[in-house]
């Protein structure tokens, strides 16, 4: 009886146990299948999310953009340091900048230039020049200095020189003779001739009449200008007035010791005459004498430097550069008269500087190039053509007479 109630016991248990383990089981299951539904609604709606992330419109992502880039600085904080890092070392600039005005004082071509220059007041406006080549800083350039007109057309014609410092109606003859090989390139004095007189009896050209008239420059445009104001005057050279031919340096001695009374002669002669004697005055200036007689506009254009056209054409930008400083040299003399007077007696080109001092303000130095050439010019040669058509060579000069540069 004990056994069968102890055997009844025992299944009981058994079948309590095995109904909890099932249950355990099925609460087990219930939890997965409860978790594996919530990972599947999540990743749904995970989905559904994204999709409509997607349909986002363009202003909306616009907005998204502009809000994301305002809630992050620290790219700005970036760009903004590097500006201020760009801000804070211009010594690179500098540099630079330093180099390229270095580079722009280098001449831009070093070819060697040979020069011929006369004593007077085409002489005057390149003495810084001069004095700067012989001092290094052009070393390329190479000058002569000679008081004689035909010194400086003997060695342009044969090659010697590739740049002349000439009268301008020189020039003209010596482009015809060969052939238009040679160019102006640039106008470096106007008038500057007087008449000097030891008295006072000139007041007007007609007052010359029966006088003798001491000049220089014949065959040049000392002697085709006063022949050109006489006749204008109605005067004829020669026979009117008695128009004698000699060197400037005698003329001016004569002056001074009074041997003459009259004479034609350009500056600085002028000024050391009147200088060393006080009793000659000027009493007729050319340049306005000239001016009324042609009545045309022209204006005396007395000097110019000229160039072989062969030279030009192998290196033109060796002429460009050689203009360039040449320009700068007249400026020099004449924005400061007083170290330019030295530089002019330290060269011999007048006595001293006292007399260098008085004449650069009378000298008419110029600079005039390119474009400026030919109507600065042509008035002066047609009047001095219809006077005496060998006073230009025989025929008028053509356009490539007057260099132009191709810059």
């Amino acid at each position: 009886m004990k056994k069968k109630v102890l055997a009844v016991f025992m299944a009981l248990v058994f079948a309590l146990s095995f109904t909890a383990a099932c249950g355990s089981q099925q609460d087990s299951t219930t939890k997965a299948s409860e978790a594996s539904t919530a990972e599947t609604k999540e990743s749904a709606a995970t989905a559904e999310s994204t999709k409509e992330s997607d349909t986002t419109t363009p202003e909306e992502k616009s907005t998204e953009a502009e809000t994301s880039s305002e809630t992050e600085p620290a790219s700005e904080e970036k760009t903004t340091e590097a500006e201020t890092s760009s801000e804070t070392e211009p010594a690179s600039e500098e540099t630079t900048t330093e180099s390229e005005e270095a580079s722009s004082d280098a001449p831009a071509d070093t070819t060697d230039i040979n020069i011929g220059v006369l004593k007077g007041p085409t002489g005057m406006g390149a003495i810084k020049l001069m004095d700067d080549s012989e001092n290094g800083v052009y070393p390329n350039y190479h000058f002569t200095l000679t008081p004689e007109v035909t010194d400086i057309v003997a060695r342009l014609s044969n090659g010697d020189l590739n740049i002349g410092a000439l009268p301008t109606n020189v020039a003209a003859n010596l482009y015809n003779k060969t052939s238009g090989n040679v160019e102006i390139i640039a106008i470096n004095c106007l008038g500057v001739l007087y008449i000097l007189e030891n008295g006072d009896s000139v007041k007007t050209v007609e007052d010359l009449k029966g006088r003798t008239l001491y000049c220089n420059g014949q065959g040049s445009n000392p002697e085709f200008m006063i022949n050109y104001v006489l006749r204008q005057h109605g005067l004829e050279p020669g026979k009117d007035v008695d128009v004698k031919f000699e060197d400037a340096s005698v003329i001016s001695q004569k002056m001074i010791s009074g041997e003459i009374d009259l004479c034609m002669l350009p500056v600085p002669a002028v000024t050391t005459i009147m200088l060393k004697n006080q009793d000659v005055k000027k009493a007729l200036d050319m340049t306005k004498e000239y001016a009324d007689a042609a009545n045309n506009g022209s204006v005396l254009t007395m000097g110019c430097l000229a160039a072989r056209k062969d030279f030009i054409e192998a290196h033109p930008e060796a002429v460009d550069e050689f203009l360039k400083v040449y320009a700068e040299s007249v400026d020099a003399v004449l924005a400061d008269v007083d170290a330019s007077a030295e530089l002019i007696a330290k060269y011999e080109i007048t006595g001293n500087a006292q007399i260098a001092k008085l004449a650069i303000p009378d000298a008419s130095i110029v600079c005039i190039t390119g474009d400026q050439l030919k109507p600065a010019l042509e008035g002066y040669f047609q009047v001095l053509y219809d006077a005496d058509p060998a006073s230009v060579g025989g025929t008028l000069p053509g356009d490539d007479f007057y260099y132009v540069s191709e810059k």
